[in-house]
């Protein structure tokens, strides 16, 4: 069956009227697909379910993909310890039940959780997302184990290999203290939270001295994007990842902040909480402040550039959704991002507009983990239809593809993406969590459960999760109606208050909980529906002699279809111009910015400076590297440096000071030019930092990451810092203290070869 385009219609989803019966409930429909009673239909395509635990799809994505799906998804585990959906929609039970013998298949037998059938292994942000999503509840035991797996021997919490030899490139590593809290509001186990809070506040104190920007932002990579070109302009080096500021990361971060004040006031530390709670509340307004487009409604993804870091106005999905959830944003900005953040045919991407130059994967993506984070938060803001879109968005690729795969691709919703896997954890996570928190709206708090269903009209009627595990008993949870607000809400026939917690102490055992809805239209909200649009490529600058003054010429390359360009001069919009170049009178950082016929803009250009440099060598030159901590020797001469030869910085070779005069009082960026070839530029965990001294005094952190396997040929710069100087003789040092261990601990190695001051 080919499905025609819906017009208007479809992109508004039109529910048919509820008197039908629920085999032809149009349930959702989008100019891509619709989800009619038991069946998915996406143009020739269909997949509907033959029984609660059998979905059967005609689905026949690209030819030759490595990772084909089957024709049919149907239960291979046994079942009867886990929840049972009852619902008069087949489809949602079938997804659901298989959702759980895909989690089944993910439980490894060391009792650890399989990140995804193709990725062994627990990580991280992988494992932290899921528990809080689903497993903490279906999966505690696994939880528990899965998360000391990622305790590191100093007893803080390890940060996923990644970007530049990850941590503190790559910094989204406190989720997992939101999900150790998700464990601990389960659980109830406070043996369980008195192990945890320690390492929690370990790793704050450490990213404290390390990873914070002078805004009071953490700087780092947007977490979970952690493969740099797919949402980077393709100039920027690992190093300047380290030093962006990634709203989805802050978000995680305000999160576990808060987290962390909650465990302190269930172990009686008060004065700890209000701080971590204060820390919170600073930062919640510092990201209103640094992120914040006023025209767009939500915030942008991400800081960017060197000494002058602009804002990247895209909009995050994930980081939104954290947002949301975590009541990072206020009220208003809740309201506003939820009807603010782009929704293409498909669903949500990863991030919006796409980058055009790059195949998808994190770009041109919907990850169904991030759709999920964005429908428990569409719930939140009281997004009806947003809601139901965001479900259909995962449910369309579970029952076509017969597996909760690993991400889509937006252009054509299908799975060929760079990479991708079946049984992904954190999407069978998400694929539980909607029929969980919320059309049953299982809420836990500290104390006890906290009932809250949010009910489409269009998913009204009667269902029922039986065999819910809570805190050692079973529940029965029956919702009836619809709505956005309980009408009233009885435990083992007895009526509570709604908006109350029902106290744990009262759930030992089996009991039943009903919530009848109050079957009241819930208050309309906007959606912002929008093509799948990319923006334009990136500018390609350059810094030209003018022969008619000598001075300085911006140039860069044309662009196709663009409508003009914006010329920055130390992050602020300079000039608006159609033309290609230009001869530059004052000197500063330049970029350029390409903007398209329908107001799109492109990454600005890599900075280029015409101002000063000056350049000083280290003292205590070699020729090869001579430290223990090597990882990958040269496979040649090692050439490139400047002057007679280079400094060598590991753990235990003491500082390495290098005198400037300075004539001119003011700010000065300095920044170092080094080598390290101890481990790949997308993996391992061998970043190399130090603590910048000036006069004896500390400045801030200078960061190393890994550019390649043995290139110890390949010179790059370090990240710069801004410091102000007096006129005179100062000392510049590169010290390695206690809170520059990185991830390896073992291995934190650079070479160096001279550092660079630039007057600002």
């Amino acid at each position: 069956m080919k499905l025609i385009s819906l017009g208007v219609l479809g992109v508004a989803a039109m529910a048919a009227p509820l008197t039908g019966t629920a085999a032809d409930r149009l349930m959702v429909a989008t100019d891509a697909y619709r989800w009619q009673g038991d069946t998915v239909y996406q143009n020739e395509f269909k997949a509907w379910a033959d029984s609660p635990y059998k979905i059967r799809s005609t689905y026949k994505g690209r030819p030759g993909f490595f990772m084909p799906v089957e024709q049919t998804w149907e239960k291979k585990n046994d079942l009867s310890s886990y929840p049972v959906l009852t619902t008069d929609n087949l489809l949602h039970t079938a997804i659901y039940n298989l959702g759980l013998d895909e989690m089944v298949n993910a439980v490894e037998p060391d009792t650890t959780l399989r990140t995804g059938k193709e990725w062994a292994g627990v990580w991280t942000r992988d494992v932290s997302y899921s528990i809080i999503l689903s497993m903490a509840a279906l999966q505690p035991e696994a939880s528990m184990i899965s998360l000391m797996k990622k305790v590191n021997p100093e007893g803080q919490i390890i940060q996923d290999t990644g970007s530049g030899g990850a941590w503190p490139v790559s910094t989204d590593r406190m989720i997992w203290v939101v999900a150790a809290w998700e464990l601990y509001k389960v659980t109830g186990d406070r043996q369980w939270l008195k192990k945890v809070y320690p390492i929690a506040v370990r790793s704050l104190q450490k990213d404290e001295k390390t990873i914070f920007s002078p805004n009071g932002l953490v700087k780092g990579e947007t977490s979970f994007i952690d493969w740099r070109e797919q949402s980077y302009p393709k100039w920027m080096q690992t190093v300047d990842i380290s030093q962006s500021e990634a709203m989805g990361t802050n978000a995680l971060y305000v999160a576990a902040l808060k987290c962390t004040a909650e465990m302190a006031t269930v172990l009686g530390k008060k004065k700890e909480a209000a701080e971590y709670t204060q820390k919170a509340d600073r930062m919640a307004e510092t990201m209103e402040r640094v992120f914040n487009i006023p025209d767009k409604g939500y915030w942008g993804m991400y800081t960017y550039g060197r000494d002058n870091k602009i804002l990247n106005p895209r909009a995050e999905t994930l980081g939104s959704a954290i947002s949301i959830l975590y009541d990072v944003a206020s009220p208003e900005r809740i309201r506003t991002m939820s009807e603010s953040n782009p929704v293409t045919p498909y669903g949500v991407a990863v991030f919006y507009p796409q980058i055009s130059d790059m195949p998808s994967y994190h770009n041109n993506a919907l990850w169904p983990f991030v759709g999920a984070y964005w429908a428990l938060a569409q719930a939140k803001a009281g997004n009806e239809q947003g809601v139901v879109e965001s479900i259909g968005s995962i449910f369309r690729p579970a029952a076509l593809f017969t597996t909760n795969k690993e991400n889509l691709n937006l252009d054509n919703g299908d799975y060929y993406t760079e990479l991708n896997s079946s049984n992904m954890l954190w999407c069978l996570s998400g694929n539980l969590a909607l029929t969980n928190q919320i059309l049953f709206g299982i809420h836990y708090e500290k104390d006890g459960l906290l009932i809250k269903p949010f009910v489409p009209e269009v998913f009204a009627g009667d269902r029922t999760l039986a065999n819910y595990p809570y805190r050692g008993g079973r529940l029965t949870i029956e919702v009836e109606g619809y709505g956005a607000k309980v009408a009233a809400l009885y435990l083992d026939g007895k009526k509570v208050d709604p908006d109350k917690v029902i106290p744990a102490a009262k759930l030992k055992g089996d009991h039943t909980i009903k919530a009848v809805m109050d079957n009241q239209p819930i208050p309309a909200m906007n959606i912002n529906r929008q093509p799948n649009r990319k923006a334009p490529w990136t500018p390609v600058v350059r810094l030209e002699t003018n022969p008619a003054d000598g001075g300085s010429i911006l140039s860069w390359d044309p662009l196709e279809y663009i409508a003009g360009y914006i010329v920055l001069k130390d992050g602020k919009e300079y000039k608006r111009t159609r033309a290609t170049s230009l001869p530059l009178t004052e000197a500063g950082e330049w970029q350029v910015i390409g903007v398209s016929g329908d107001g799109i803009e492109s990454f600005a250009s890599v900075p280029v400076s015409n101002r000063e440099m000056t350049d000083y060598k280290p003292a205590g030159l070699v020729a090869r590297p001579q430290s223990s901590e090597v990882s990958y020797q040269p496979t040649g001469e090692i050439e490139g440096f400047y002057g007679a030869g280079f400094a060598e910085t590991d753990r235990n070779s003491g500082a390495l000071d290098v005198e400037i005069d300075v004539d001119t009082p003011g700010e000065y960026a300095i920044e170092y030019i080094y080598a390290n070839g101890n481990g790949p530029v997308n993996t391992e965990n061998k970043c190399a930092i130090r603590t910048l001294m000036i006069d004896g005094k500390k400045a801030g952190t200078i960061v190393m990451p890994t550019r390649g396997v043995a290139n110890w040929s390949d010179w790059g710069l370090t990240n710069s810092v801004t410091v102000t100087l007096t006129p005179g003789k100062h000392v510049v040092t590169l010290e390695y203290l206690p809170e520059d261990s990185n991830m390896n601990i073992a291995t934190n190695h650079a070479l160096i070869d001279r550092l660079r001051i630039t007057r600002k």
